[in-house]
């Protein structure tokens, strides 16, 4: 019982990690009709910012925060100087964040080197809780809470804000959302801004569990794209589902099944789309 019980909180902190993730890119990409493939790469980039704000001593908690702005700040920068001079042009703007993903993992690697490094846990989240025979880190229990909370404000940005509707009429059809007055230009950029900062947050989130190092965008952003393609672009609720599908079915593969975990990943995602072509709760894209 101990054993089901730890994997699956387990599998909650990776599906928090993976929503985090993946819900930044569901928004860009059902509003942008951009497949950001850079994601991944600002998910590690938000991690190396937050361990050498750290290392700089400046504290768990205000590195997180600056690290989400930075990575932010850089999305602006991507969409604003880049992808904007592409608008349009679907095939240059995949290649592009995929040409970018690979300046910022080199760029990464030549600042803080080959050697995976551990970004430690706040002190006051350090050591575990035990819950009957179950002992369970306090940091991940924490990284539960904070996805649960980070799920709920997008929530309440989307469906119950002004910006939130302006965002769901774009992504539903963005011209006829132009053609009542919706400022594109600059929504995108909050859309971009936006998906990049939750990306870095994440990563700082991730790095006292999955450690920083050189890869770390290549393993977080297929299972990214799993859950936008499992939930369906665009939509809030299909990336929060997604992710914690991906989560659990990542997790008990490892733990029961590891030479077969990362392909199992693939049968939800094929079953799916034999049924629903735009994932669980995706809609046809204007």
């Amino acid at each position: 019982m101990a054993f089901w019980v730890a994997q699956s909180l387990n599998a909650l902190a990776l599906g928090g990690l993976l929503f985090m993730l993946a819900s930044g890119f569901s928004l860009i990409f059902g509003l942008m009709r951009v497949a950001n493939l850079a994601h991944g790469a600002l998910f590690m980039l938000g991690a190396y910012a937050g361990l050498a704000f750290v290392k700089a001593g400046l504290g768990f908690w205000l590195s997180a925060l600056l690290a989400a702005v930075t990575v932010a700040a850089v999305g602006g920068v991507i969409e604003r100087g880049l992808l904007r001079r592409l608008q349009g042009r679907t095939l240059p703007q995949v290649l592009l964040t995929l040409g970018l993903a690979f300046v910022i993992a080199d760029a990464c690697l030549m600042t803080w080197g080959g050697d995976p490094q551990r970004l430690p846990p706040p002190p006051e989240l350090s050591g575990a809780m035990r819950f009957g025979d179950i002992v369970f880190p306090r940091y991940r229990l924490f990284v539960i809470g904070v996805s649960a909370l980070t799920a709920l404000g997008l929530w309440l940005l989307v469906e119950r804000t002004r910006i939130g509707a302006m965002i769901r009429a774009s992504v539903d059809d963005v011209g006829m959302a132009r053609a009542i007055g919706i400022s594109s230009s600059l929504l995108f950029t909050s859309v971009f801004c936006l998906g990049a900062g939750l990306a870095g947050l994440g990563g700082v989130l991730g790095g006292p569990i999955l450690s920083v190092y050189p890869g770390l965008d290549a393993d977080m952003l297929p299972l990214a794209l799993l859950v936008v393609i499992l939930g369906g672009a665009g939509s809030l609720l299909g990336a929060f589902v997604g992710a914690y599908l991906i989560g659990f079915i990542h997790t008990f593969g490892q733990a029961l099944v590891p030479d077969l975990a990362y392909i199992i990943l693939f049968v939800p995602m094929v079953a799916v789309l034999a049924v629903a072509p735009q994932g669980l709760f995706g809609r046809k894209l204007a």
